[in-house]
């Protein structure tokens, strides 16, 4: 089999590509790679051009919906004071248990440092941060501050 080497695209429905492009565009600051109106569908570049991909594609407002998740790899530094950045744009930071967070929240089985929020059509969006030394399954999910007294 061929060996897989990362995820290159990922694709979300919106009911608003307008809405849509307002969050993951101006929000989150992803970089348009192109947009299809005729299709309504819109794609960002992720980590540089010709790195990784998320398209946004227009379900309209039928009353069917999908909750999706797409986690966002992002550097341990800038994932500590994500729950503030988040605050401030009006996103409300959650843990893995979906309560409101002040701040990441360690996957020990990984161990990978996380913070959750939702995007306007209710798809949940994570950052994450690998983080280094080996794993430690027993202690479940943690928050970083517990994390960190045992790192």
């Amino acid at each position: 089999m061929i060996p897989i080497q990362g995820l290159f695209e990922a694709h979300l429905t919106v009911t608003s590509l307008d809405v849509a492009k307002q969050f993951y565009g101006e929000l989150l600051g992803l970089v348009l790679a192109s947009e299809f109106p005729d299709r309504g569908v819109v794609f960002y570049w992720i980590g540089g051009h010709g790195r990784s991909m998320l398209g946004l594609w227009s379900a309209g407002s039928g009353p069917q919906r999908l909750s999706l998740h797409v986690a966002f790899r992002v550097s341990v530094s800038d994932l500590l004071g994500a729950a503030s950045i988040l605050r401030t744009a009006g996103v409300t930071p959650l843990d893995f248990d979906n309560e409101p967070a002040d701040q990441p929240c360690v996957l020990a089985w990984m161990p990978a440092a996380a913070l959750y929020f939702r995007d306007p059509d209710g798809n949940l969006l994570e950052f994450l941060a690998m983080l280094p030394g080996s794993p430690r399954p027993e202690l479940g999910v943690v928050p970083w501050t517990e994390w960190a007294q045992f790192s």
